[in-house]
């Protein structure tokens, strides 16, 4: 019953917040500061979905200037965990499946996101260098899951190189940003569903790599062990939630 209570409020926060973009961005838009504005907004499903997500390292992001933001991708959950961390005039990449995802599809359109065909590889080349030049010439930063797919579970999948290609070619850093196990972590029918943790992690110069390869593999082992801590911190916090206290004379 919680469960559908919470997905049935999702979805009319999704539409009404669908509505509302519409009108908000009508006269401008596509327009960068929207994704962050909206971003604020969707922090609100975390109190529907029942999980606190404590957020480090933001710092970290200050006086970096225009970047290409990386982080793991492992579910649906993303959209409750990550949004806190996305910075002004950052936009997502995306697939162009997502457009025909009902109301969040036109959402994510609307406010200024890209959506990318990946099935087209001669035309994710040249989007690639577009949005390499938007960075440079439009004052933005990206956000992309360089896994490419959603982990489920899987741990940390192997990366692709298209944002660190990116990146390369606009000439800015790559900033990863880890977020803690969500997998079997949360349950729609569980009242409390403790904590997540997402962390910013310090900018990378890409100059200091020899190809996108190398880059994306630093970036991968960096990221592996920073999600594994992450989990670790947030056991030992489940674990002292559950903890019998000790007998008292």
């Amino acid at each position: 019953m919680l469960s559908f209570i919470r997905l049935f409020t999702a979805a009319i926060f999704i539409i009404f917040m669908t509505l509302v973009a519409l009108v908000y961005c009508i006269f401008s838009p596509r327009n960068p500061k929207h994704v962050y504005f909206f971003c604020r907004w969707f922090n609100l499903l975390q109190k529907i979905v029942g999980v606190r997500v404590e957020t480090r390292g933001l710092k970290n992001a200050e006086n970096v200037g225009n970047s290409v933001y990386i982080s793991n991708h492992q579910s649906i959950f993303d959209f409750v965990t990550d949004p806190g961390m996305l910075r002004p005039r950052t936009v997502s990449i995306g697939k162009k499946s997502l457009l025909w995802v009902p109301f969040f599809g036109q959402l994510y359109w609307i406010t200024g996101n890209i959506l990318l065909d990946r099935e087209n590889k001669s035309k994710a080349r040249n989007t690639i260098q577009q949005v390499a030049e938007a960075i440079r010439n439009r004052n933005l930063s990206v956000w992309m899951y360089p896994e490419g797919t959603r982990s489920k579970g899987r741990g940390l999948l192997p990366f692709k190189t298209g944002a660190f290609r990116m990146a390369i070619e606009a000439g800015v850093p790559i900033v990863p940003m880890c977020t803690s196990t969500t997998h079997n972590k949360i349950d729609l029918n569980r009242r409390d569903n403790g904590i997540a943790i997402t962390e910013m992690l310090a900018p990378i110069d890409v100059t200091q790599f020899k190809n996108a390869r190398e880059l994306a593999d630093h970036c991968h082992t960096l990221m592996a062990e920073k999600i594994a801590e992450l989990d670790v911190e947030v056991e030992r916090y489940a674990m002292s939630k559950v903890e019998v206290p000790a007998k008292t004379n």
